[in-house]
């Protein structure tokens, strides 16, 4: 008997232990859990979340930031904050809010939505729209290969003309989508910040996004796979199927309040009025044009009233050269040699203006430039007085004498589908990019050399505008192999912001 009760005890406690350990491991399972961290959210909820990653991605959270100076609408004078360099390094990628509309569109099916719903017909055009942000940004990026988290941590890359054959299959497959969810009635769509959960404004921005893109693929319009002249020309030929902008009231834009206030508004950066002046490149043109949206955006510079010029003088407002040596800049600032920015505008209230993330003016341009440059048939100088029109009602000019008398300017009157009629439409449509659509000026001016840019010892880069960001510094990290070897494919394997992307070329 003993010896059999001694044996038995450290059998019993095996047993006893072995139960403890497991239930130990059952207990540390629950309990690793905390209660406290979401592991679910409404579709909406992250839908929200992708819509205000869209603002701070067009303007960085600022519509007076490095944007602004980068597409030469003012300057910094006041280098304790900021200069006039286009010395850039590094950009940042997108795929952290890319990972966002993959669970967006997860949490729609979990709550029971049909495989095509809302969410996922948005999906794909917020794919489009973060996607060209970053290949317009740098050149190939991974697309293919992105996105699969643990299952591929090094993705390859794919290149420039890959990912825009795959931002416009996205494109139409969100515009098919929204077509069939319109024709059932859905409207399970919700915590839309831009456009009232609304799915035919919805699908009015996305086929002005896609001519943005096609008008951005200008100098290889003869590619045969991309079809850029004949998308553009079905867009314009088929509004049943590919609805589009029809006035101001579909812009996709960023409304301030008195919660979300404008970047100037008194109680923020009230007080620095003067560490900014308005840049030459975008004064000159207005001036040159007597153009009204000058007196609206920005103040007479104090030394021309104090020699005996009016605030409703064209001549009275001056920018400065984004080139100009930033001490001479600052000093002459000073002097009230150079135009600010409209305090009472831009400094005065919490709401300020709407910014615009896709808008009807610039809808318009597109249209006019497309037409122009013999991809369709249409009426280019429609399309260029519509974009003028709603640029002016924008700043509160909608005087039609007004308007006629600035149409028919010498500088502004439509001059027929030639080179110089492009350049009008350009120029026009730089001028109403003026503080919206984050680095679309900058864009169009490197696609197209219009207007004119100015360079100097302030702009840096041996005074050159430069073409491209680097690539994110934890490429060179973490995926350092299809990094180098996008960048054999492309830039003769230097990651420099001077090297020519494919869609420049």
């Amino acid at each position: 008997m003993k010896k059999i009760f001694a044996h038995s005890v450290p059998t019993v406690a095996l047993i006893l232990t072995f139960a403890f350990v497991m239930s130990s491991c059952q207990n540390f399972e629950v309990l690793e859990k905390d209660p406290n961290r979401a592991v679910s959210a409404p579709a909406s909820l992250v839908f929200n979340g992708v819509l205000n990653d869209m603002y701070n991605n067009v303007n960085g959270g600022s519509a007076w930031g490095d944007k602004a100076r980068w597409n030469q609408f003012y300057c910094s004078n006041y280098n304790y904050y900021s200069t006039n360099e286009y010395t850039w390094t590094t950009t940042d990628f997108s795929f952290f809010t890319l990972k966002n509309v993959i669970k967006m569109e997860e949490e729609a099916k979990r709550g029971g939505a049909a495989d095509v719903n809302p969410y996922s017909a948005l999906g794909k055009f917020f794919r489009a729209y973060f996607y060209e942000d970053m290949t317009k940004r740098v050149g190939d990026v991974p697309l293919n290969d992105a996105l699969k988290g643990l299952e591929m941590t090094t993705p390859k890359y794919d290149s420039q003309k890959a990912v825009y054959v795959q931002v416009l299959k996205w494109l139409d497959g969100a515009n098919d989508d929204l077509t069939a969810l319109i024709a059932k009635g859905d409207r399970t769509l919700a915590g839309d910040i831009y456009l009232g959960n609304d799915l035919r404004k919805w699908q009015k921005v996305v086929n002005a996004f896609k001519l943005r893109v096609l008008v951005s693929l200008s100098k290889q319009e003869a590619d045969g796979e991309l079809q850029v002249k004949q998308r553009f020309a079905e867009v314009l030929s088929n509004p049943t199927k590919f609805p589009v902008m029809t006035s101001m009231g579909d812009n996709m834009q960023y409304v301030f309040n008195n919660f979300n206030k404008y970047p100037r508004n008194p109680s923020n950066f009230g007080f620095n009025a003067t560490r900014e002046n308005m840049a030459k490149t975008y004064v000159d043109l207005l001036v040159a044009r007597r153009d009204p949206r000058i007196f609206v955006v920005a103040e007479p510079a104090e030394a021309k009233i104090k020699a005996g010029l009016k605030a409703t003088d064209h001549e009275a407002y001056v920018g400065a050269s984004s080139g100009e040596d930033l001490a001479d800049m600052s000093t002459k600032a000073l002097n009230g040699e150079y135009s600010f920015q409209k305090r009472s505008r831009y400094y005065a209230n919490d709401v300020g203006e709407a910014l615009f993330i896709i808008g009807y003016p610039e809808m318009c341009f597109n249209l006019a430039e497309g037409i122009n440059r013999g991809w369709a048939t249409g009426d280019a100088a429609e399309w260029y007085r519509r974009g003028i029109a709603a640029s002016m009602g924008h700043y509160g000019i909608t005087d039609a004498t007004a308007l006629a008398t600035y149409l028919d300017g010498t500088l502004v009157k439509y001059a027929g589908n030639n080179a110089t009629g492009l350049n009008q439409v350009l120029t026009q449509k730089y001028i109403a990019f003026f503080q919206n659509s984050g680095l679309e000026a900058f864009y169009n001016n490197r696609r197209t050399g219009i207007p004119t840019f100015l360079t100097g010892v302030g702009t840096g880069n041996s005074s050159r505008i430069p073409k491209r960001w680097q690539y994110p510094s934890t490429e060179r990290n973490t995926n350092a192999t299809n990094y180098n070897a996008a960048l054999s494919t492309q830039y003769t394997g230097k990651d420099d912001i001077n090297d020519m992307m494919w869609i420049l070329k």
